[in-house]
């Protein structure tokens, strides 16, 4: 089986599922019990009583996860048939439910579980959420709850910890350093890997409180790691590595052993993951410390980030506004400075929406030059467009340590979609030190336009760079429509069968938000391998022409919106296609912040027309005051594979934005 299911042969020849793989932490020889970790909180166990006794529930387990009474005699016999027969006779009219409600059970003991999920669906995906909260709020410290946290009508959050009083002067000036300056005070030992683990931990929690940002918490083991990497620099004289004690926040796709995954879906819940993914391997290598990973939407294909387990994270300036999605976890938590630096994923903007919404720096890399190898994903097989992972933080040199980190451990060595190219340090420098560059602007896709903030935010960007001497110019979309068209169409290939999949394993519903992509009930069926490669040869005629393109408009990056609004009003996401336009060409792109909406300049333009439904849909929805404050962010584009080029370009338009203000 894939999931490793394991079977126990005893002495009379029966072959039983070997129910700890699923159900247990540890098995107590003495009271022959094991717990249930999927159903943390539920008090169920399950008893493996001697050979030809079964298998009985008690606790929780009874009320509802396996609904078994009785034992299995032995004189029936010890084959699958015989106590399938066995079952049927002794419960058919004990008030287990239908055939259906039984069958998981039937699966379970009797047969091979089919998936790793079986157990989910035995029990109430309600009680499953409701366990998994109460154990997630119980990982936070007692002295980190917050006695008196703001009103839901208070808004803006971000700078609550400095006007808290909860925070200690040291825990305030770490959590203040960006990742790159972190880097360089732990690697001179200025500062412990404890003392800043330890106040990452703490401005997390009250994260947590606040935006509702974290999936897993795991701060004695953050705590531990560091106090290891401390007691090695003191016995060797050196850091680990490159990475040496900086806390790195992982999206909740990425596997950290010992921990949970569930990537927002009630099903997923309680397997604890054996091994790291290899993206977590080589930032452990390197000195990473991990302390928390972070909420995600059902599904991961939402530019928001809400899920029938953690429910919905909020924006940490405007409790009102969207975090983003799907890495919107990491960009909360980021933002309010709860971590230095966080790693997301991108197959449609993933990365940079969050990034933007926060006024957060964030890298989407091309394909193949993070590794991906061992993280969970939605539409796994999926190769037309591909998901990639990068970091989001406050900074642009802070992404730069990140992706010179992960480069120093080979990760092409692990994973073999990871292209063997090291960091270029020479054309990094190159770029961040440009004194004339050529950059594009693209004021619109052609598609829907921007609404008043991010016209002013690209107007802003501009004269910044004029006045550092750079020439900007006029860069118009190439066919942008056809483009999203492409890639929409590839997001629903399998006409949303993963995902109906993934939803059935605990019979949650749908969150609203993904149905606008994945409309089960009016879905049509999955491509046929023709129809898959037909797409294919769409998707490269589109990146052909658009090298082209470039090649007979020359500039060495453009900048361009990452959405058509600033930080959105949740439910209110209705465009991707300024960052998903980016994902099918491939392209390396850097989100940069510019400023912050105010409603005082960033009015209305009454006398817009719209080009189309869509556009005017996303026209009406700007309302200014409810925008009051939203961070305003724009992203620098360069070809594929262009990483080093790009970060130190994001550091010239930085540079040029900061002298302007």
């Amino acid at each position: 089986m894939s999931c490793g299911r394991r079977r126990r042969n005893d002495s009379a020849g029966s072959c039983l599922p070997d129910l700890n793989f699923y159900f247990a932490d540890h098995f107590d020889e003495q009271r022959k019990v094991w717990s249930f970790p999927g159903i943390e909180g539920l008090g169920s166990e399950v008893t493996r009583m001697k050979h030809g006794d079964g298998i009985r529930a008690s606790g929780g387990a009874r009320a509802g996860v396996l609904a078994l009474r009785g034992q299995w005699p032995r004189k029936t016999g010890t084959g699958r048939a015989e106590r399938s027969r066995w079952h049927k006779k002794t419960h058919s009219s004990q008030g287990l439910g239908s055939s259906a409600t039984r069958r998981p059970y039937l699966v379970g003991l009797i047969s091979p579980l089919k998936t790793r999920h079986t157990i989910s669906r035995m029990a109430k995906w309600e009680e499953l959420v409701k366990a998994k909260r109460e154990a997630l709020a119980n990982q936070i410290p007692s002295e980190w709850k917050l006695q008196s946290p703001p009103s839901e009508d208070e808004k803006r959050v971000i700078d609550f910890p400095e006007k808290s009083g909860l925070f200690t002067k040291e825990e305030l000036e770490i959590t203040g350093l960006d990742a790159a300056t972190l880097v360089k005070k732990l690697q001179a030992r200025e500062l412990k890997a404890y003392d800043v683990a330890k106040a990452f931990c703490h401005r997390a929690a009250v994260a947590q409180q606040l935006v509702n940002c974290c999936a897993e918490i795991f701060f004695e083991k953050a705590l531990a790691q560091a106090k290891e990497l401390d007691d090695y620099y003191e016995k060797n004289g050196k850091p680990i590595g490159p990475l040496h004690g900086l806390p790195v926040s992982l999206k909740d796709q990425f596997r950290v052993k010992g921990e949970q995954c569930a990537m927002g879906y009630v099903g997923w819940i309680g397997k604890k993951d054996e091994k790291d993914s290899v993206l977590t391997e080589c930032l452990r290598s390197a000195g990473a410390v991990f302390y928390v990973k972070t909420t995600v939407p059902q599904s991961l294909m939402v530019g928001e980030t809400l899920n029938n387990i953690t429910g919905r994270t909020v924006n940490p300036y405007n409790r009102g506004l969207s975090c983003g999605g799907s890495s919107g976890g990491e960009g909360a938590l980021v933002g309010f400075h709860g971590s230095p630096i966080g790693v997301g994923t991108d197959i449609g903007g993933s990365i940079r929406m969050p990034a933007a919404f926060n006024g957060l720096f964030g890298i989407r890399p091309s394909h193949g030059r993070m590794p991906y190898a061992g993280a969970a994903n939605s539409m796994e097989g999926q190769e037309t467009v591909h998901s990639v992972c990068g970091p989001m933080a406050h900074t642009a040199e802070s992404l730069t340590e990140f992706l010179k980190g992960v480069l120093s451990q080979h990760p092409w060595d692990f994973d073999p979609k990871v292209i063997e190219l090291p960091w270029r340090q020479e054309i990094y420098e190159e770029a961040r030190v440009a004194k004339k560059l050529r950059i594009g602007i693209l004021t619109t896709d052609g598609v829907v336009d921007p609404q008043p903030p991010i016209k002013r935010g690209l107007e802003q960007t501009r004269k910044a760079l004029e006045a550092a001497g750079h020439e900007v110019v006029e860069f118009a979309p190439m066919d942008h429509a056809r483009g999203v068209d492409i890639i929409n169409r590839i997001y629903v290939v399998d006409a949303g069968k993963d995902i109906q999949n993934a939803l059935e394993a605990s019979g949650e519903p749908m969150i609203d938000n993904l149905k606008v992509l994945v409309d089960l009930d009016n879905m049509s069926t999955p491509l046929t391998i023709n129809q898959g490669w037909d797409l294919n040869l769409e998707k490269y005629k589109y990146q052909s022409e658009y090298l082209e393109y470039l090649k007979k408009n020359p500039v060495d990056a453009f900048i361009m919106p990452v959405a058509p609004h600033a930080a959105v009003r949740h439910d209110h996401y209705f465009y991707y296609g300024y960052t998903s336009i980016i994902n099918l060409l491939d392209y390396t792109s850097v989100v940069f912040p510019v400023g912050f909406q105010d409603p005082s300049i960033d009015k209305k333009d009454e006398s817009y027309k719209p080009r189309s439904d869509l556009d005017k849909q996303v026209y009406e929805d700007y309302v200014p005051e409810l925008y009051d404050g939203a961070p305003i962010s724009l992203q620098i584009v360069g070809r594929r594979l262009t990483e080093e080029k790009v970060l130190g370009f994001a550091e010239v338009v930085a540079k040029a934005l900061k002298a302007q203000a």
